[in-house]
């Protein structure tokens, strides 16, 4: 795969035909295309030209060291344009993605070392020169798949994007929710929140029947995420498989899965607890295996609805020269009074994953992330689910049709207060790390966050979402930034999707 497989297929594309690509984008979810009415009798499909535009106004007061505290906007810009075809038993899919940056701020990265990047402003000047008006054009996804004689087995090679824990599409809406939103991309994801984002290079595999699943993954990533040239791949590689079964006539989703990891950028200085020079001479791969199982539930209790959800993975093998030893775990659950008009949910749980609190001993006892979407589980990204106790309370509301609410409260701690304040979400260029860390004050106190989010549909293709979080810093916070402990960050966000078939048949 070092030689790029996407070059291959772009290639073999452009021979055959399919000669002009547009700017611009569609977020296809993994084995996203229709299925055929007759698995035994594959049709063909017009070409369907996929667009998406996501433009948002960002902005910022992040925590201070000085007296005054780093306040900036900036803008993002994302547009993906793909084209997708069904022949039979085989579908294709090609799309490019242009992603810019305007108005970055540049004293968003702190000369000092602990200070680091004053939020996602300072993560995008860092990652693309000093550029305050970064952009590029970028091959996002290129991939052709046979499907079997069951339409839901089916086999893809190329580049693609790829959500695990995402492997299955549950009919009860609120399992789907919890699916999307507090199970998938945990530790494999397109880390979609960004502007450039993620893809793969590989293959990956799909075997099901009415109530089981079978997925299964291997590639690398590519560049991207805060690098606007999402185009190059990395000298990582990822192996996914996992087993998905519904129980309990689909009331239950559970999953077992395992990942395999490897980064070879041994010119790269890690990210942990060690002493710097201890970390300068360790050019040792990573090398980690990852296992768990989760577990979610949507249980009727007469009119309304609880839910239940259990996350956990155990991890092992080599942090260049340490041992790793690792793992996490998650718990929440839910009441949805559904039997009201505007649904109220209201949530709660708990997560805790391993720190290192032995600098210097021969084990990595952090836990590793691998390559998330964060913002998931972090909608204010300063923080990630390393080293990380996290309780919350959630509330969701639809107070209109087209109307979503959420409000979250997080009390945060840092789980081994020798180790670091962890952020980011894995390899994105070849230049540094990925993740980021902050030395912790050895009091594990961290803080606090309040946030708040509405999205409205204006149309079945026009979405707007407004985002607040307030940030209360406390020990661990404070004795990085002084003068500022707590910090703000807000966006506003405009999204349009449409799907319109050449072929003269529904648009959508």
């Amino acid at each position: 795969m070092r030689a790029g497989i996407h070059e291959l297929f772009w290639e073999a594309f452009l021979k055959k035909g399919v000669s002009g690509i547009v700017f611009g984008m569609a977020a296809l979810p993994v084995f996203g295309q229709a299925a055929p009415s007759s698995p035994a009798d594959p049709v063909s499909t017009p070409v369907t030209v996929t667009t998406y535009l996501r433009e948002r106004t960002n902005a910022t007061q992040w925590f201070a060291a000085t007296p005054n505290a780093e306040v900036y906007g900036h803008q993002d810009s994302l547009l993906r344009l793909g084209i997708q075809q069904r022949v039979r038993r085989w579908d294709y899919q090609l799309e490019l993605s242009q992603a810019a940056e305007l108005a970055l701020p540049t004293d968003a990265v702190s000369p000092v070392t602990a200070q680091g990047q004053l939020g996602l402003g300072g993560n995008y000047y860092a990652a693309n020169e000093n550029d305050q008006y970064p952009a590029a054009v970028s091959f996002k996804q290129g991939f052709v798949r046979y499907h079997f004689a069951r339409n839901k087995d089916a086999l893809r090679l190329g580049r693609f994007e790829f959500f695990e824990g995402s492997e299955t599409t549950p009919r009860d809406a609120g399992l789907l929710w919890l699916q999307n939103n507090r199970i998938g991309q945990r530790l494999i994801g397109n880390f979609g929140f960004s502007n450039a984002q993620r893809s793969f290079d590989g293959v990956d595999a799909k075997f099901g029947g009415t109530n089981w699943d079978v997925t299964a993954m291997a590639g690398r990533p590519t560049q991207g995420v805060f690098n606007m040239n999402a185009n190059p791949e990395l000298n990582v590689d990822v192996q996914y498989l996992a087993y998905s079964r519904y129980l309990a006539a689909q009331r239950v989703l559970v999953r077992g899965f395992a990942i395999g990891y490897h980064d070879g950028r041994t010119g790269i200085v890690k990210t942990d607890n060690r002493p710097l020079a201890l970390r300068q001479q360790d050019h040792g791969n990573i090398r980690i295996g990852s296992y768990g199982m989760d577990a979610i539930a949507a249980i009727p209790l007469g009119r309304n609805t609880a839910d239940l959800l259990f996350w956990g993975v155990l991890q092992n093998g080599r942090w260049g020269v340490q041992d790793q030893s690792s793992g996490g775990f998650a718990v929440e659950g839910g009441y949805r009074l559904t039997s009201a008009r505007t649904q109220p949910w209201l949530r709660g749980g708990a997560l805790r994953t391993t720190g290192d609190n032995s600098p210097t001993d021969g084990t990595h006892n952090t836990f590793f992330q691998v390559l998330p979407t964060p913002r998931l589980y972090a909608r204010f990204p300063y923080f990630n689910l390393m080293n990380s106790s996290d309780q919350f309370v959630q509330l969701l509301d639809k107070p209109a049709t087209k109307v979503d609410l959420r409000t979250d409260l997080h009390f945060l701690q840092l789980t081994a207060p020798n180790d670091l304040w962890y952020s980011g979400g894995g390899a994105f260029d070849n230049k540094v790390f990925g993740y980021t860390g902050r030395p912790a004050s050895r009091h594990g106190s961290f803080s606090t966050l309040y946030d708040i989010s509405a999205d409205f549909a204006v149309t079945t293709q026009v979405s707007l979402t407004t985002y607040y979080a307030h940030a209360f810093g406390k020990t661990e916070v404070a004795s990085i930034y002084p003068r500022e402990r707590d910090a703000n960050y807000g966006y506003f966000e405009l999204t349009y999707r449409k799907n319109q078939s050449l072929g003269g048949g529904p648009s959508r």
